[in-house]
Parts: C-alpha cells; sequence; structure tokens
C-alpha cells in the first residue's frame, strides 16, 4: 500500500532528468522539485478543477448534513405524523436505486444540467447515513427530552442544544461519508456537465491521468512545463491529499460514532 503511494509522490517530485534516466517513475528523487505543483496550480485547468471540488464539497456536505440532521431527527420521535411512510421511502430507496437514465431525465426536466446542482442534489441525503443518525438519536435518553421540554424547549432547541452536541461523534463520521462522496464524485459531472471548464478534479483526473490524455501548456496556463509525468502524479496527489489530511482528525470519531448509531442497548 505505501510503495504505490510514495512512487506517486516522489514522481511528482521528481526532476525532469530522473524520469527520462529511470523511465517514467522514480522512487527516491535525488534531487526533487515543485515544478510540476507550480505548473498544475499557475491558475489553469487544474487549479480551476480543484476549487470546483473544494466548493461543491463544501456546499455538498453542508447541505447534506443539514438535511439528514433535519430528517433523523424528525424520524427518531415517536408520534410524529407520517414519518412511517417517509422512513418506509427512505429505506425503498435504499434498497432499490435509481437507473442512470431515469436519473438524467430528472436531472434535464429540472434544468440542473451543465450546473453544479445536478452533482449535489441528486445525492443530497444519503439512505444509509440518515438510518445511522436516526438509529443515534434514538439512543439519546427520553429523560433529557422530558426535562427540556419541562424547561420549555422547543423542537429547534432541543435539536441544537441537546441532540447535537450529544451526537457530535455521528455527525462527524457522516459528514466525512458525505465529504469523501462529494470529493470523489466523477461520474455524474461526466452525464451532466457539458462544459470542460466546469469540471472536479476527478473528471480531469479520469481523462488526463487515468485515460493518458496529455494537458497542454495553454490548458494550465503556462508557457514551461514540467515532465507529463511529474504533473500526473502531482494531480493524483491533489486528488488525494484534501481526504488524507482530513480523516486523521475525525478517525477517533469513526468507530465510536457508527457503532453506537448501530447497536441499540
Amino acid at each position: 500500500m505505501i510503495l504505490p503511494f510514495l512512487t506517486v509522490l516522489s514522481t511528482s517530485l521528481a526532476s525532469r532528468e530522473e524520469i527520462t534516466a529511470s523511465g517514467g517513475f522514480v522512487l527516491f528523487p535525488t534531487d526533487p522539485t515543485f515544478e510540476a505543483y507550480t505548473t498544475i496550480l499557475s491558475g489553469g485547468l487544474v487549479t480551476r478543477a480543484v476549487l470546483v471540488s473544494i466548493g461543491i464539497t463544501v456546499v455538498g456536505t453542508t447541505l447534506s448534513l443539514l438535511t439528514t440532521v433535519g430528517l433523523a431527527y424528525a424520524l427518531s420521535k415517536r408520534g410524529v405524523p407520517g414519518s412511517k411512510p417517509v422512513l418506509l421511502m427512505v429505506l425503498f430507496t435504499l434498497l432499490f436505486a435509481p437507473g442512470m437514465i431515469p436519473m438524467y431525465v430528472l436531472v434535464k426536466e429540472l434544468g440542473l444540467r451543465d450546473s453544479y446542482w445536478s452533482l449535489i442534489l441528486p445525492g443530497l441525503i444519503n439512505a444509509f447515513n440518515l438510518v445511522v443518525m436516526r438509529a443515534f438519536f434514538m439512543n439519546i435518553p427520553e429523560e433529557l427530552y422530558q426535562a427540556a421540554r419541562i424547561d420549555g424547549a422547543g423542537d429547534w432547541r432541543v435539536l441544537t442544544r441537546i441532540v447535537m452536541p450529544l451526537s457530535k461523534g455521528v455527525i462527524a463520521v457522516v459528514g466525512l461519508f458525505y465529504a469523501v462522496t462529494y470529493w470523489n464524485a466523477f461520474f455524474n459531472a461526466m452525464l451532466y456537465l457539458d462544459d470542460s471548464g466546469k469540471w472536479p478534479i476527478q473528471v480531469v483526473l479520469r481523462s488526463y491521468v487515468v485515460q493518458g490524455k496529455a494537458i497542454t501548456s495553454d490548458q494550465l496556463g503556462v508557457t514551461h512545463m514540467a515532465p507529463p509525468q511529474s504533473i500526473s502524479m502531482a494531480v493524483v496527489m491533489l486528488a488525494l491529499l484534501p481526504i488524507l489530511l482530513l480523516f486523521p482528525f475525525l478517525q477517533k470519531y469513526f468507530s465510536k460514532g457508527v457503532l453506537t448509531g448501530a447497536i441499540k442497548g
């Protein structure tokens, strides 16, 4: 696991001479350089794609958490009118996912094609994440709700002052799930975005690294380019780093949040 990652990182830092001498990949660069990162972050295609991915991930994760927390709280309360039919609809989507063609037709009819909302709204609420969060909320002692009601707290205050502070673990885990999903999504962008200038980083990664298309200097906005192998590996590193940097801060919540929300009693 470490060796491929080290190879990608080393090649992205290798000089043109080292790449030529090694035949394409470098394991231990003797003269590391950030020329590839300077090239792709100079304001061209890759820079724009990174900013698009960051924006989609931040906005999408925020909206998904807000809607998931609100719906999970409503479904976790007993006696809410219509909660059972809504829960059954959620579970139905968990078992039977919509096909590609119906989803495409829906996005087109709603006028979302070639807009960033087509990458956020179709997956705004994930059924699995909702079920996990609802189970966590149901495990909160009923006495806390009753005490808050006696003090005159409404649903909004109960949610923000009691439920959410006690649910930091599961919220962090679900937020990580949503962030990884939005950051790694590329298929919806390929379907719904016609303008290549709106592509997120994962589509750029697939087109210019996985499929082997050449990135031109005009697309990167530079006159002098780093070696193609270094540029490709630098794009891979940019696609990996945000999640790798985020995960250690949320790791302590991961097991606790998922297990507590999934186990009753």
